[in-house]
């Protein structure tokens, strides 16, 4: 419930600072006087979008705050999730706006999106302008008053869980269908990459001995002419080794007469075996090299495959094309295994649709039941409205499945017994919309808690009795622990109000002012007389606004014993 609102800086207010009741209230003024100013500041605080222009004139910001009581509303876990202090008996919204463009919001005193605050302001406030008319236009609108009376919220969410495993299962579906066409079209060229790759035969680290082989082949008369050339610098009859033999054996004789020369001996002996060992792998490395051009042409050949097929694939290593190989071979695996899995997801669809449409069946059930509880109850109350021929009956038909069931809702309507019904927002006049909405409105709340409500000039089109009509539903609604504000222009409703705020235009020193103030019963006189008569307070007026006013509080009286 709204406890108070505070306003500073906004178009022609300077500040405001007004509290409210509960039950049902009531806001007059002049046209002009700024009670759209007030729902424009709400609307601020609900989220709406901010404009620089809304600034007083000479203030760098302006400022709206609210303080709500959230004790009926069962909000603790919106707070818990957002991590937000929670306050029953005081939750404050505030809004500022900076000259610059700079808009903040804050929930008790804590910086919030701008999106929180939009969630928070719509459990919260329920502003019904003549455009939410406009509502009567949307079938999902229609559809939710249906699912309100219905009280069929955890068939909604039992629905929901299936259909969003069907429109999952559809979406994979639809995916691999698309990859399955895709390369199915590329199906032939992938298997003449993978053929071209498996008969290569490849095998890791071949390049680099090839290479290495290549090389040694390209210079082997070159290699053969150094070896040769070293095996008889070596092993020749005059060679190293036969020279350090001969030296070793002179050593070899002294060493006993003169020991000094022993370890001499002994480092040549172990050199002596030394370049015999490498003398021996000279001739037999000589022996192995040897000029073949057609090893030579087959290395050449082979390389030239491995180096074509990795320019082919934009690839620098036999690695990377064994890797290429491998995934070829995965994909072509993928699409011959794709039908048996094309064939699980469609049989997954089969089956979270048939069971899609069954709990859809049992929504269509349970709102159908709950359609004829509407037209009925919208019957009785459009009667006593002015509309005694009216014809209100709710159209389920069918189409297809989507996130609220298969029910197409649409609110038919006439006003006379002769006439055809049609959609509701294509036949009835601006008043008659008025009063269907007022009735729906008040239809569901007292099905669900609804915020504070608030009707901005619902009573466009009627007057009298229809007036009087009107004025007693919203009275009823607020005095069923609610609370209701009526923005009206007609004496009926206001003189109906528990209590009554004016709006008004003040001349002041910096120009003019829109204030708000709480009338005493003084007040409520003269605001309804003027209301009756004009700007010219008669008498008459008085007295008549007089008993307006202790008729409502009568009437009052006795619808609460």
């Amino acid at each position: 419930m709204l406890k108070r609102l505070y306003i500073r800086n906004f178009t022609l207010i300077d500040e405001l600072d007004i509290e409210f009741g509960g039950g049902f209230s009531v806001i007059t003024g002049e046209t002009g006087a700024g009670k759209s100013i007030i729902l424009g500041a709400l609307g601020l605080l609900l989220g709406q979008r901010a404009d620089i222009k809304s600034i007083k004139s000479g203030a760098d910001r302006c400022i709206i705050e609210a303080h709500f009581d959230l004790s009926r509303y069962d909000l603790e876990n919106f707070f818990e999730a957002k991590d937000l202090d929670y306050d029953a008996g005081d939750c404050i919204l505030r809004r500022e706006v900076t000259i610059s463009g700079k808009s903040r919001a804050f929930i008790n005193d804590t910086p919030v999106a701008l999106a929180t605050m939009r969630e928070l302001g719509s459990q919260l406030v329920d502003i019904h302008s003549q455009h939410q008319n406009l509502l009567l236009h949307q079938e999902d609108f229609q559809l939710s008053v249906i699912d309100i009376i219905a009280h069929d919220d955890s068939d909604i969410a039992d629905y929901r869980a299936s259909y969003q495993a069907l429109v999952s299962v559809r979406k994979n579906l639809e995916q691999l269908r698309e990859t399955i066409r895709r390369d199915s079209e590329n199906e032939d060229y992938l298997r003449f990459q993978l053929n071209e790759l498996e008969t290569a035969r490849l095998v890791e680290g071949e390049q680099e001995e090839l290479e290495q082989e290549y090389d040694m082949l390209s210079h082997a008369e070159e290699i053969k002419e150094a070896l040769f050339g070293t095996d008889e610098l070596l092993s020749g009859e005059q060679g190293a080794v036969q020279q350090l033999k001969n030296a070793s054996h002179n050593l070899e004789s002294v060493k006993e007469v003169f020991p000094a020369i022993a370890e001499a001996a002994e480092r040549l002996e172990s050199s002596l075996i030394e370049i015999k060992d490498i003398a021996d792998e000279v001739a037999r490395q000589s022996e192995r090299v040897d000029f073949n051009p057609a090893r030579m042409e087959e290395v050449n050949s082979r390389l030239d495959h491995l180096y074509h097929l990795q320019q082919k694939h934009h690839t620098d290593s036999v690695a990377n094309l064994i890797a290429l190989r491998d995934d070829l071979s995965r994909q072509l695996s993928q699409i011959e295994g794709g039908d048996e899995q094309l064939q699980e997801l469609e049989a997954q669809e089969q089956a979270l649709t048939k069971t899609c449409e069954a709990k859809a069946a049992r929504l269509t059930k349970v709102r159908t039941q709950a359609a004829r509880t509407v037209e009925e109850e919208m019957r009785k109350r459009l009667v006593p409205l002015g509309i005694p021929k009216v014809r209100f009956e709710v159209e389920i038909t069918p189409k297809p499945l989507s996130a609220d069931g298969h029910d197409k809702v649409a609110f038919l309507f006439t006003a006379n017994s002769s006439t055809p019904l049609q959609p509701v927002a294509q036949v009835a006049s601006g008043g008659e919309i008025a009063r269907v909405m007022l009735s729906l409105k008040a239809m569901i709340s007292g099905a669900v808690k609804l915020p504070t409500i608030i009707f901005d000039e619902i009573d466009t089109g009627v007057s009298g009795k229809v007036a009087e009509m009107m004025a007693r539903i919203m009275q009823e609604m607020g005095d069923h622990d609610r609370q209701v504000i009526s923005i009206t222009h007609l004496p009926q409703i206001a003189s109906r109000g528990a209590t009554h705020y004016k709006v008004y235009k003040e001349e002041g020193a910096q120009g003019t002012v829109s204030r708000m103030c709480l009338l005493d019963t003084e007040g409520r006189v003269r605001e309804i007389a003027q209301m009756l008569s004009g700007s010219d307070i008669t008498e008459a007026a008085i007295k008549n606004a007089q008993e307006l006013l202790g008729s409502a509080s009568s009437k009052s009286n006795n619808n609460k014993s």
